[in-house]
């Protein structure tokens, strides 16, 4: 079964804390992994053919207008089909508590009378398995190895080809309620909910925790939908916060830059702490960083850039061969090889991420000092070696400046944490190899010729990365090699006033193909404009960035400026992050480094060399 694949912000985005789902203008749920994000997806048309897995309920015929919103400070999708007939709304949502994991949709009359269909097809494990599925009196029952759903189904249906098809008409006023149960196969058939109870109690718990926002005044519906997108992504057993709910949508349509995101990833800690503490979401900070701790205990040379939702090391990568991949762009990865690379910034946003969090109204933990110490022991013998870098480069290792600028950023926040809260450390030891670092990467990694940072020792391009230099502490944002910078990343990677990573280059890349422009990078340029004096070109480019979100508030990980389309896993932590920030350095009244969220006043850290 072919079809015409929807565009990556057609679809709205459902999670309940543990799983997630993707559902199209269309009415097709074409994504949904439970009972965890890096499940195998029982509905998997996002990477193939409706065929491997779908959900859909849409009406019969022609559809003329489809209106999408979710409720006010809610993760609840209503979807609204105007018709020839009538008009019919559709809302879906994944309830919230320790149950087992289920999808909802309430279909509802609200003119007319409007002809409907279903087509519900079934395949476990990312469209491998064709389930064995049985009728009962409330529906199916479908049961595939160690996974088994029951779908309440209440009109009539029947089976073709290994589909579930039903044809209905909905009435103005009436409802007719559908439910899926995700629960092991081994285990009892989940008893059925009230539909309907079911979706307003969801809302309320959302309401309940989006009530709690702190306000910036700036873009504030933006922002709210942002802290939600982020409460959805985080793994509610152990607070782990993944980057994206979905694998291999690609970041060049028909290409190979496909990569499964549905991981933590430790940089994001760092950016998601923060927006998370500037909201008011303490509990949800708290969580975060003790995750972190968990995870990265043990010996620091170990310390893997990302990990499971539980905090698994294992992620190993391989290709489903059986998917054609989102508009063919194969291969579709499951799993991520990027947790074997060396990182060295991955040390610099742990220091950071648990000073600010010490900083903050958490306050110090002595578990997460004790991590910080051994970070540290394990830097001053290892700095300087080469690593993949912050965008995990596939190539040969090489001496990345922003690697190194983050390796300094860890000897700082461990200088700051002993000289602020009198723990136990090498201060003088430490000062002098935050020193030395300073020294190493103003000698090696900027060129003076090019006006600038490199993206790396001897290269003569620039990377978007480096933008960070002044919102880190490293350089004052007047300081000319940064403002150099800065108007080498607007020539060299600028897209339609948007921001690549980098310029391609396949020897440091080691892999092929084009992206779009990386939205986290150009929120980054905003920054750097704000604490570089250019008030009005950061306000009109966060403005341009928060209207790329789709109808519903989201954003991907990547954006094609000439195509004008959304690339790259959906909905991007990453992106949202961005937006969070950037809204709260601009909502705060000063300029420069006293206002953004490294910067500490008066004491700002050093920047010799």
């Amino acid at each position: 079964m072919q079809r015409v694949a929807l565009r990556i912000e057609d679809y709205g985005f459902l999670g309940d804390r543990r799983g997630a789902a993707l559902v199209g203008r269309d009415g097709s749920v074409d994504w949904l992994c439970v009972p965890r994000f890096d499940s195998g997806a029982c509905f998997a048309a996002l990477l193939g053919t409706p065929d491997d897995g779908r959900w859909k309920i849409a009406p019969a015929g022609g559809v003329r207008r489809t209106e999408r919103v979710y409720g006010e400070g809610d993760l609840v999708l209503s979807t609204t089909f105007e018709t020839t007939d009538g008009t019919v709304r559709v809302t879906d949502c994944m309830p919230l508590g320790d149950g087992p994991p289920r999808l909802l949709r309430l279909v509802e009359g609200v003119a007319g009378r409007v002809p409907m269909e279903m087509d519900l097809t079934i395949r476990f494990d990312h469209g491998s398995v064709v389930p064995w599925v049985r009728r009962r009196g409330w529906g199916i029952a479908a049961v595939g190895g160690p996974d088994a759903l029951r779908i309440d189904l209440p009109v009539d249906h029947h089976g073709e080809d290994f589909h579930t098809v039903a044809r209905f008409e909905v009435a103005a006023g009436a409802r007719v309620p559908f439910a899926l149960a995700w629960h092991p196969s081994h285990e009892p058939v989940p008893e059925p909910v009230d539909v309907v109870a079911t979706i307003a109690d969801t809302r309320e718990r959302w309401r309940t925790w989006s009530d709690r926002c702190t306000k910036f005044g700036l873009h504030d519906e933006e922002v709210e939908r942002s802290l939600i997108v982020l409460k959805a992504l985080t793994y509610a057993p152990t607070g782990g916060i993944v980057a994206a709910p979905t694998t291999s949508l690609p970041e060049e349509p028909g290409g190979s830059r496909n990569w499964d995101y549905r991981y933590c990833w430790l940089r994001d800690a760092t950016l998601a702490l923060d927006a998370l503490i500037s909201a008011g979401y303490l509990d949800e900070a708290r969580s975060w960083r003790d995750w972190l701790v968990r995870a990265v205990a043990g010996d620091p040379e170990d310390l893997q850039i990302m990990y499971g939702v539980a905090g698994e090391r294992r992620l190993t990568e391989f290709e489903a061969g059986w998917l054609p991949g989102y508009e063919g762009s194969r291969p579709v990865r499951l799993g991520n090889d990027a947790h074997e690379q060396r990182q060295l910034d991955v040390y610099g946003e742990v220091l950071d991420l648990l000073h600010q969090a010490a900083r903050s109204d958490l306050g110090p933990d002595g578990d997460a000092w004790r991590v910080q110490r051994s970070i540290m022991n394990f830097l001053e013998g290892d700095w300087d070696r080469p690593d993949n870098g912050l965008w995990e480069m596939r190539g040969p290792p090489r001496q990345f400046t922003h690697s190194k600028v983050m390796a300094w950023v860890a000897a700082d926040r461990a200088v700051r944490t002993v000289e602020l809260f009198g723990v136990d450390g090498p201060l003088d030891r430490w000062r002098a190899l935050r020193d030395e670092i300073h020294a190493d990467v103003c000698t090696q990694g900027y060129d003076p010729d090019l006006e600038s940072f490199v993206l790396h020792y001897g290269a003569r391009t620039t990377d978007a990365a480096l933008l960070t230099i002044p919102l880190v502490g490293f350089l004052p944002a007047d300081d000319e090699r940064v403002l150099g910078t800065i108007a080498a990343v607007e020539r060299e990677l600028s897209v339609d006033g948007l921001l690549r990573r980098y310029v391609p280059d396949e020897d440091v890349e080691g892999i092929r193909g084009g992206e779009g422009a990386f939205l986290l990078c150009s929120f980054w340029l905003a920054d750097a404009y704000e604490v570089s004096g250019r008030r009005e070109d950061a306000e009109r480019l966060f403005d341009r960035l928060c209207g790329l979100a789709n109808d519903l508030g989201l954003l991907s990980e990547e954006y094609d400026p000439v195509a004008r389309r959304q690339l790259g896993n959906f909905p991007q932590a990453f992106s949202h992050i961005g937006l969070i920030t950037t809204a709260h350095n601009l909502a705060e009244p000063e300029t420069g480094a006293a206002t953004h969220r490294y910067a500490e006043g008066p004491g700002a850290p050093s920047a010799t060399g």
